[in-house]
């Protein structure tokens, strides 16, 4: 077992942005001079399946080691080439952050845990889960084709006392946007994120019932008699 540092950051977001439709990669791609489109990421279609309330409380931190995720920017790679970005689109803060509070979200939507809340603000959980932002980019095969969205984020889980690693969770998920514009792309994360959300919420939920040893048999010593 490894001790871990985790990343504190959350902040608010209330941003709205208009979607636009795009033709071509090369229209999608590289520098504009065109005002900005902001995006929300909001998971769509994973759902914790049913089961018993916890009693533990939760606290959620989210990183990512990739200087190209740590963005607020919207990746995609082509032929498993270098990553690029879409031109003149954003996501409504940095990565990171909007995962975050969309995990925590999740949890809270589950209803299947009632105290649980991000790593900062002087909150005292019992476990700690840290959500390591591995994939989150479009893939193109092919210029000017449909991209595939992939999202992978990697699970730890450690009881906050010591914060030794008691289990981990490496989930991926894509799908394939329904057409080449920035709307489309985006429609497939929310996917592609809610379903590593249900993954990731369900088996966080059962996992300390698992993890918790049974209670060692006191030895029995037989004495003798003289």
């Amino acid at each position: 077992m490894t001790n871990f540092s985790l990343l504190a950051s959350r902040r608010a977001v209330l941003v709205s942005g208009a979607a636009f439709l795009l033709v071509g990669c090369s229209d999608l791609i590289g520098p504009t001079s065109t005002p900005r489109q902001i995006y929300l990421l909001q998971p769509t279609g994973g759902a914790a399946t049913a089961g018993p309330k916890v009693d533990f409380s939760l606290a959620v931190a989210t990183t990512t080691d990739s200087q190209h995720l740590d963005s607020s920017r919207i990746a995609l790679t082509q032929n498993d080439a270098s990553i690029d970005y879409y031109a003149g689109s954003e996501w409504s803060d940095h990565l990171p952050i909007l995962v975050q509070n969309a995990l925590v979200e999740a949890f809270e939507n589950s209803g299947r845990i009632d105290a649980v809340a991000s790593d900062t603000g002087g909150f005292h959980a019992d476990y700690f889960l840290q959500a390591e932002i591995r994939d989150f980019q479009a893939h193109y095969s092919v210029p000017d084709g449909i991209p595939t969205i992939r999202v992978r984020i990697e699970a730890k889980l450690a009881p906050t006392h010591g914060r030794e690693i008691i289990a981990d969770l490496n989930s991926v998920h894509e799908v394939a946007a329904s057409g080449n514009s920035v709307a489309e792309v985006v429609r497939a994360f929310d996917q592609a994120l809610g379903a590593v959300f249900s993954e990731i919420v369900n088996w966080t939920l059962a996992t300390p019932s698992r993890a918790d040893p049974e209670p060692a048999p006191v030895p029995v010593v037989k004495h003798k008699g003289r």
